[in-house]
């Protein structure tokens, strides 16, 4: 009898066990891996703090960054999120289950500035789940390595895969080696000549393509930085109906791919 009542609460303990890594896999945090310069970070409308070494931003996590500031966050799933000086970046969003790539989700806000982002497993495993959304539309991926810009309008440079643009006028996809604008949510995006970029959107692309450990069409071993000490991190989970919708919704769009640009209007 005591045997088996042992056998039995060993066997409640592995499931509850088993239980908690299977949360813990699905609901960490992204981490801020390095970074160089003025970056700051604040959560539910709270004073900026300094960001520090290591540090996980947990789901509505504002990261700021001054003159000459660089900050590199890393996702468990290899994406890997890089942003330039003087940009404003909201995560909205992050869920992910290794053993599932396929049922994370990403949901990423450019407020301001300007960042390069390169898709991890969530995102090549199913290209709904992925939302970066800009002021001027909603961004979806197809395994991309991709820049955007915001220097009104929105600017985007496409190094690997493709990437959807959606808003109000339809959806414009842009190819790998393409660039783009985008001049408001009521504006469809379209294709630029590489003349026609600003100097503005230039100088953050340039800066951005200039990061260290970077590998274009996927993340490398490390996105060294320069400045703080590298980290490993996990992840954690927010629940923003906003962010799924839209991910839903570009999608569809994203699966496209190609090279160059072409446009869908409603």
């Amino acid at each position: 009898m005591h045997r088996a009542t042992l056998t039995g609460w060993l066997g409640r303990m592995s499931v509850a066990f088993a239980g908690i890594a299977f949360a813990c896999a699905a609901h960490a945090a992204p981490v801020l891996s390095s970074f160089q310069g003025d970056v700051r970070t604040s959560t539910d409308g709270s004073p900026a703090q300094a960001a520090t070494a290591n540090e996980q931003l947990a789901p509505g996590t504002v990261v700021t960054t001054g003159a000459d500031a660089r900050a590199v966050i890393k996702f468990d799933d290899g994406q890997i999120v890089v942003l330039d000086q003087f940009t404003n970046f909201r995560l909205a969003q992050f869920r992910y289950d290794a053993a599932r790539p396929e049922t994370g989700l990403v949901g990423l806000d450019l407020l301001k500035g300007a960042l390069r982002a390169i898709t991890g497993l969530i995102g090549r495993s199913n290209h709904a789940a992925f939302a970066l959304r800009v002021p001027q539309a909603t961004i979806g991926v197809r395994g991309t390595d991709f820049m955007v810009a915001l220097v009104n309008p929105a600017f985007v440079s496409v190094l690997d895969g493709s990437v959807a643009a959606t808003n109000n006028a339809g959806t414009a996809v842009f190819g790998s080696g393409s660039l783009g604008s985008i001049s408001s949510v009521d504006a469809l995006g379209m294709a630029l000549p590489g003349q026609a970029l600003p100097a503005a959107a230039a100088s953050a692309f340039s800066r951005l393509t200039s990061v260290p450990g970077l590998a274009v069409g996927g993340p490398a071993g490390g996105a060294g930085a320069g400045g703080t000490a590298e980290a490993s991190g996990g992840t954690s989970m927010g629940a923003i109906a906003a962010g799924v919708i839209g991910a839903a919704l570009i999608g569809a769009a994203a699966g496209g791919g190609g090279g160059g640009s072409s446009t869908t209007n409603h």
